[in-house]
């Protein structure tokens, strides 16, 4: 077997690992988000207490992603991820074991921090595999998480029909997960750092070429976490709907999520991303109207669908264009990871503070507003070659089909 031959064979099983890890890796935040109501009502808090305790999470996230690099070059590529996902998944039992406010706030701050410290790490060997392969598959790498989330949120949703236990349910999912992930991680890229190269600094500010591409990631990850976080919350409590059905409103948002992204990379080679993401804001504009305006329960999860499907897209290529950006492609997907955990960061807090000041109908009108953001900055995403994936630019050398 040539020495190319094999090199193929290695990325294309590594490009199939890597999407299970990013399917893992959303399975863990399913499983979280349809547990939110009970979560909160086990630990005594209010709407307000939940937003402020809902954005520990993002810091944990922000503070910890610097330090993935330093993992990654001291360890290996792959003996880092193996760490850092099981890690991640094992933080799943901590917010359900909460009592207190106080509690809560840290079991979500360890929570986030696994969380950014695996999706820093997993990001950066998807685009290394992309690169490898010549064309785009950050999107249906994305879709690969909302597809985990949905198989996370669906369980979720069984066992909040159910009544179940969260701190059962929790130690389950996380004793799965755990062992998916680190079957998946031995056939990532085992990338390592060459002899004189420095490690990653602890911390850099976004370089300048990520600042723009991170505010329309902002947007779209503000949406995202406000349904995510609020949409169960957004049920019961503005329209009275049961906590199976609650539930489910979630389990509907990351489904059209999940489908999307999928999608996503042939949607992108077709209309280009400036397109494409313009067209996802409009979507994700009229779901936001339709959530506002709902006083059905039907109408508010037909808006969080259409949210999802509208939002989906958008980090995906956010990513990608940051590593096509600048002199250090990966400095600049860390600075667009970090503006997208920013918000959120910012987005539970401000959700659950506006609410306790009006109402969640507000909360999400400010959503909307945001949402806006996707149609009118979308062409950040174009430079010369920003607007459409590696694989269609005229100096592009031509993919193995095979791969």
């Amino acid at each position: 077997m040539s020495a190319v031959v094999y090199e193929q064979r290695e990325v294309r099983r590594a490009r199939y690992a890597v999407a299970a890890v990013f399917a893992v890796h959303g399975a863990v935040t399913g499983s979280f988000a349809t547990r939110v109501p009970w979560i909160q009502d086990h630990a005594g808090v209010s709407a307000g207490q939940l937003g402020l305790a809902l954005a520990f999470p993002a810091i944990g996230a922000s503070l910890a992603m610097p330090l993935a690099g330093r993992i990654s070059h001291h360890f290996g590529a792959r003996t880092a991820l193996r760490g850092l996902i099981s890690l991640w998944t094992l933080a799943l039992i901590l917010p359900s074991l909460a009592p207190n406010l106080g509690t809560l706030c840290l079991a979500l701050f360890v929570y986030g921090a696994s969380a950014g410290m695996a999706d820093v790490a997993m990001n950066a060997l998807g685009v290394e595999v992309e690169n490898r392969l010549g064309k785009s598959i950050m999107s249906g790498l994305h879709g690969m998480w909302s597809a985990g989330a949905l198989v996370g949120s669906a369980a979720g949703t069984l066992a909040a029909h159910l009544g179940s236990d969260a701190r059962l349910h929790h130690a389950l999912a996380a004793a799965a997960l755990t062992v998916l992930g680190l079957v998946a991680c031995q056939w990532v890229l085992d990338l390592r750092p060459t002899e004189d190269e420095e490690p990653p600094p602890r911390f850099a500010l976004p370089p300048k070429s990520a600042l723009l591409i991170g505010a329309v990631g902002f947007c779209a990850v503000f949406a995202e976490g406000a349904a995510l976080d609020w949409s169960a919350v957004y049920l019961r409590d503005r329209l009275e709907t049961s906590a199976g059905l609650a539930a489910a409103c979630t389990t509907a948002f990351m489904l059209t999520m999940a489908v999307a992204r999928i999608a996503g990379d042939a949607v992108v080679n077709r209309f280009g991303a400036v397109r494409t993401v313009r067209a996802s804001g409009v979507l994700a504009v009229l779901g936001g109207v339709l959530i506002v305006v709902a006083n059905q329960p039907a109408v508010a999860m037909a808006g969080f669908a259409l949210m999802g499907l509208g939002i989906a897209v958008v980090v995906p290529l956010c990513f990608a264009a940051a590593g096509r950006s600048g002199p250090n492609p990966s400095q600049a997907i860390a600075g667009v990871a970090t503006i997208t955990y920013t918000s959120g960061l910012v987005a539970p807090s401000a959700i659950g503070g506006l609410a306790q000041l009006t109402s969640l109908v507000v909360s999400f009108g400010l959503v909307t507003v945001l949402a806006c953001g996707l149609v009118v900055f979308a062409g950040v995403l174009r430079t010369s070659d920003r607007d459409r994936p590696k694989a269609t630019r005229p100096d592009a050398a031509v993919p193995d089909p095979r791969l």
